[in-house]
């Protein structure tokens, strides 16, 4: 069961740690030479569940990914609360996935992968960097 905003902190620390694990997954799969789509998926949702945990902190809970960056960039990109690199990493992630998960006619490259999963690294870290900051973690 997901913890929820009444305990705050254990609810971030369970987005924070599913967003680890998802990333150890991307991680595994590039070093399996796993399909570039799976890859950049599994970097995409360590990404996602960061952007979930951080929006926890302001009590906003999006119903849908296009909501989640729409309020990342509110709350943390525009006021230059993080680096506006973390929002171009963010958006980007999601548009290699939906590429990935839902365009037959276009291919994602091993190289796109390992982009994305740079990206998810740096995204994760930042994330978690700033949580521990702020004494939320």
């Amino acid at each position: 069961m997901t913890p929820s905003f009444s305990n705050k902190k254990a609810l971030i620390q369970y987005r924070m740690e599913k967003a680890d694990k998802t990333l150890n997954d991307a991680r595994a799969l590039f070093k399996q030479d796993g399909t570039p789509s799976s890859i950049v998926n599994r970097a995409y949702y360590s990404m996602f569940y960061a952007a979930l945990a951080i929006l926890a902190t302001v009590e906003q809970e999006p119903s849908k990914h296009s909501g989640a960056l729409a309020l990342f960039d509110q709350y943390f990109i525009k006021p230059n609360l993080l680096p506006k690199e973390m929002g171009k990493f963010l958006h980007q992630a999601f548009d290699m996935r939906q590429t990935g998960d839902y365009e037959e006619e276009t291919e994602l490259t091993k190289e796109d992968a390992k982009e994305t999963l740079e990206a998810a690294v740096k995204f994760v870290q930042t994330i978690e960097e700033k949580l521990s900051k702020d004494n939320a973690l």
